[in-house]
């Protein structure tokens, strides 16, 4: 509705309705006008009935009538007039009535709207700052969100390079348990070597058997301590065998210490190469021993059968 309706179409709009035979109210005179508050034609209305009072007490003249039937006129006028001014007042206290209701009314819904723009505001105040919120927690999301899937992509890259040096690792367990059987199969060798030996040293001589025996229990404690050594060797290779598997059952979940158990297994590995090593030295001189020791028996063997032809000629020569 138009707010600041003028004064003289609101007294138009009232003179029309009174000329209906209609009582002017403001509903009635904001109907005829087609707009205006409640409030602005209500008090237009008020000053429309005092000026209509004033007009109606300025109709006092009555051209052309005798004095006595215009002052009887005249009387009966204002008498009607102060009958309607009472009809006229009471309607108005009415109509005051009502627009101080409707004031208030207004009033209430105006606080109201007030009230409901200040919440309004608030939401989306509060609500402007729940999006910034969740926008810098949206940010600081895809932040975490990159850190992971870049901490998820070194954790395989050392996966894949983990899983590598696992193979590695077990192609040198393979290689070395197969140099550790070939190792063993020759200790063997040689101490079957080493019996033949020490049983044909026996037949030839006895004073050489006596030395014989005493060097054979020297190589036997030696074979022994090999054996020792390879029996050893062959449990440190279980136990690397036994932490390996251990760290390759734990690679999954302890993916940062398999380094440092790859390193642990490579320096066990050399460590027992290095011992295989030693003791395959340890064989070779061995070896060399045995065959020194062979020649002189056989050294040995070919005096005592030069030794043995002059006793043989001298009891031919007894016996003829």
């Amino acid at each position: 509705m138009a707010v600041g309706v003028p004064e003289n179409d609101v007294f138009a709009a009232a003179d029309a309705v009174l000329a209906r035979g209609e009582r002017p109210t403001v509903e009635r005179v904001r109907l005829e006008l087609g707009r205006g508050s409640p409030a602005r034609v209500g008090a237009l209305l008020d000053q429309w009935w005092e000026r209509l009072a004033e007009r109606l007490r300025g109709e006092t003249r009555l051209p052309g009538l005798p004095a006595e039937v215009a002052q009887a006129f005249v009387a009966i006028w204002q008498q009607a007039t102060t009958l309607a001014q009472g009809v006229v007042e009471h309607s108005l206290a009415a109509q005051r009535e009502q627009l101080t209701a409707e004031y208030e009314r207004v009033a209430e819904v105006e606080e109201q709207a007030r009230r409901d723009a200040a919440q309004a505001r608030r939401q989306v105040a509060e609500a402007e700052t729940a999006r910034g919120n969740a926008e810098t927690r949206l940010a600081d999301l895809e932040k975490l969100l990159a850190q992971r899937q870049e901490q998820i992509d070194d954790l395989q890259q050392q996966r894949v390079e983990l899983q590598g040096a696992r193979s590695e690792l077990q192609a040198d367990l393979a290689a070395l348990q197969q140099a550790l059987r070939e190792q063993q199969q020759q200790a063997e060798h040689n101490r079957l070597a080493q019996e033949t030996y020490v049983r044909g040293v026996e037949e030839r001589s006895h004073r050489e058997v006596d030395r014989a025996r005493e060097d054979l229990k020297a190589r036997s404690l030696e074979a022994r301590e090999q054996h020792k050594q390879l029996e050893a060797l062959q449990k440190r290779l279980e136990h690397v065998q036994g932490a390996l598997g251990e760290a390759q059952l734990q690679a999954a979940a302890r993916e940062a210490r398999s380094a440092l158990a790859v390193e642990q297994g490579e320096h066990a590995r050399q460590q027992l190469e290095a011992q295989l090593q030693a003791a395959q030295a340890g064989q070779a001189s061995a070896l060399q021993t045995a065959a020194a020791q062979q020649a002189r028996a056989e050294t040995l063997d070919a005096q005592l059968a030069l030794l043995r032809l002059p006793t043989r000629k001298t009891r031919s020569r007894k016996t003829e």
